[in-house]
């Protein structure tokens, strides 16, 4: 029995939960709403500018919590971000290097001009990708003598010489302006003159 008591010790039963265990009291949804606009506050990077300007990066604690957020990359949580944008800035915060240049006023605005141009070009750069380019036509491989040769165009008639005026009029060059001779219609009465009298 003194056996049997001896391998019965408090140590060996499971440990009981903690009592004061914190609950939601939404089930999470303010936390998830507060995270979400936090990350989507990445896409601007004047935002990032003003993190680093009053020394985000340089506490610990926040680096965690930015290596928190990237799981908002997973499919089941990145179908709520509206600005894609900022889930490639919250990789590019995972480097040291990135987080310090963005502390000068000069790279906060090279990355605001590269945001810009991609939002501007988008379109037009994903159709580039996207539309079905034409299929080339097939063309015999024919040898370079039996290429038909494209048609030489044939020079026009010379205009016909009536007499010598005709001719002398149209030799002359063409004037630039073509209704440099017509006068221009003063639509204002040439009696009244409108300038300040002093």
């Amino acid at each position: 029995m003194a056996s049997k008591a001896e391998s019965e010790s408090p140590t060996d039963t499971p440990p009981s939960p903690p009592k004061n265990v914190y609950k939601d009291p939404d089930d999470g949804r303010q936390r998830f709403l507060l995270e979400l606009e936090f990350v989507q506050c990445l896409a601007n990077p004047t935002y990032i500018h003003y993190l680093a300007q009053n020394r985000y990066f340089e506490d610990e604690a926040f680096i965690g919590y930015l290596k928190y957020l990237q799981y908002w990359q997973r499919p089941e949580y990145i179908k709520f971000i509206m600005y894609p944008h900022c889930l490639y800035f919250l990789e590019l915060l995972q480097n040291a290097n990135f987080r310090n240049a963005m502390a000068h006023p000069t790279n906060k605005e090279l990355a605001h001009r590269q945001q810009f141009y991609f939002w501007k070009n988008y379109r037009n750069n994903r159709l580039k990708h996207i539309l079905p380019k034409p299929l080339p036509e097939p063309t015999a491989a024919l040898p370079a003598s039996t290429q038909p040769q494209p048609p030489v165009p044939a020079l026009p008639p010379p205009p016909p010489a009536t007499n010598v005026a005709a001719t002398t009029s149209s030799t002359q060059a063409p004037s630039p302006m073509p209704y440099g001779s017509v006068a221009k219609n003063d639509t204002r009465n040439p009696t009244v003159d409108r300038r300040k009298r002093k």
